[in-house]
């Protein structure tokens, strides 16, 4: 996690300079706000960004990787096997090379007397904090194979449920590069044919359609390097727009408000809030704490706000279902299932009957667009390439017609 140094005042009005890790600069100022201080100035610490992350390397850790080590990993705990054993014995068997050296690194660390939890906290691009909390809580509780466990329950869901997202989405992408690709390909190479014939016929007005073709054609063979150009700094200012703080708000809010997609995104948002707000409390994490690290897992601004926003609210002694209902992105049957695990001491269990039952609808979404968009496809397919067949025989037509014409009026002369 990174280390940011602050400058703030207090309710004297005395400024105080300090230290903190954070996971952003956003959610060091919330912090700071809610302690009662007025926040003049965040920034990384000189030495977070000369410091070179240990365990750094080619390669990348999957959630595969994770679950499986988790699941040896508690399970020797379990035996009785000591903490740098397991270590030394996880990173000999371990395939994925970038997670070898790491467990090799932790593990020395370790040895010199360093907790677990503060060892993997130098790996956030492989150590998320919803990992390092549930560590940190099994370390506390005395419980660590019992955290390793639920991480790697938790992992199996999250892995489970993105490959559903990934199957349902491949189709579609498939078509839509094919067809890309055939497009091009006709106009690329069967287009120019085209207009070679219709200038031998003497074809001088064309059709609209068979006109934007042609003109779209001559871009593709003479100025294609500008289309690339195009293409690379659209993608670059989406993506120097999406890092920022209004870009970031405005992209989430838009794909919570795109059709089909929208509504999936935002049921993907609402089982992973629950399923890691259930894990966390599970697992003895304070709920304070356990708000602030979900709502860096979701993936979406403005729900990861509404979070904050309640956890702003508990911090003042509220309870948390109702700043949830007032953001407007938790639907009533989560915020009154909340409730009723608040009233009953079963929050923990009621998250995770919320969880199972809204990845349970993202399947059942994910299968509905699967059989719908097929047929979607096709048709999308169909109509790039009849657009361009029709377009290319509109003129050969009006030839035949025309010459069809003339026969008929040479046949006329001669009666």
């Amino acid at each position: 996690m990174p280390t940011y140094q602050y400058t703030v005042r207090d309710s004297t009005g005395a400024v105080r300079t300090g230290t903190s890790e954070a996971e952003n600069e956003d959610i060091l100022k919330r912090r700071l706000s809610e302690q009662g201080f007025t926040v003049n100035d965040v920034k990384k610490s000189a030495s977070q960004k000369k410091r070179v992350r240990p365990g750094g390397g080619f390669g990348k850790v999957k959630l595969k990787d994770l679950s499986i080590f988790c699941r040896q990993f508690s399970t020797m705990i379990d035996a009785g096997v000591s903490l740098v054993r397991a270590l030394d014995v996880l990173g000999e068997q371990t395939q994925n090379p970038k997670l070898k050296r790491i467990l090799r690194e932790i593990q020395v660390e370790v040895e010199s007397g360093q907790t677990l939890s503060r060892s993997m906290q130098k790996y956030p691009k492989v150590f998320s904090n919803l990992f390092i909390g549930l560590i940190r809580a099994g370390e506390v509780g005395g419980v660590l194979e019992e955290a390793l466990q639920r991480l790697s329950h938790f992992l199996e869901k999250d892995m489970e449920l993105r490959r559903k997202v990934k199957a349902a989405l491949t189709y579609p992408t498939i078509v839509v590069i094919v067809a890309v690709l055939i497009v091009l390909g006709l106009c690329t190479f069967i287009v120019p044919k085209f207009i070679e014939l219709f200038k031998d016929l003497g074809v001088k007005e064309l059709p609209w359609m068979t006109q934007f073709l042609v003109d779209f054609s001559d871009f593709l063979k003479d100025k294609w390097y500008i289309a690339i150009v195009m293409i690379i700094v659209m993608w670059w200012g989406i993506r120097l727009f999406g890092t920022t703080k209004v870009g970031r708000r405005v992209i989430d809010r838009l794909k919570l408000k795109v059709p089909v997609f929208g509504s999936l995104g935002h049921k993907i948002a609402l089982a992973r809030f629950s399923r890691t707000l259930s894990t966390l409390l599970v697992s003895g994490v304070p709920i304070l704490q356990a708000m602030e690290t979900v709502a860096g897992t979701l993936g979406n601004e403005i729900i990861a706000e509404a979070v904050m926003n309640a956890r702003a609210r508990i911090r003042e002694g509220d309870r948390i279902n109702e700043p949830l209902e007032k953001s407007k992105q938790f639907p009533p049957m989560v915020v009154h299932m909340i409730s009723i695990g608040e009233e009953s001491g079963a929050l923990d269990q009621m998250l995770s009957k919320i969880a199972e039952f809204y990845e349970a609808e993202v399947e059942s979404q994910l299968a509905s667009l699967t059989s719908a968009i097929e047929p979607v496809m096709i048709v999308f397919l169909g109509v790039c390439v009849g657009f361009i067949v029709i377009a290319m025989f509109m003129p050969l037509i009006a030839v035949i017609q025309n010459l069809s014409g003339g026969d008929d009026d040479e046949k006329k002369t001669e009666k």
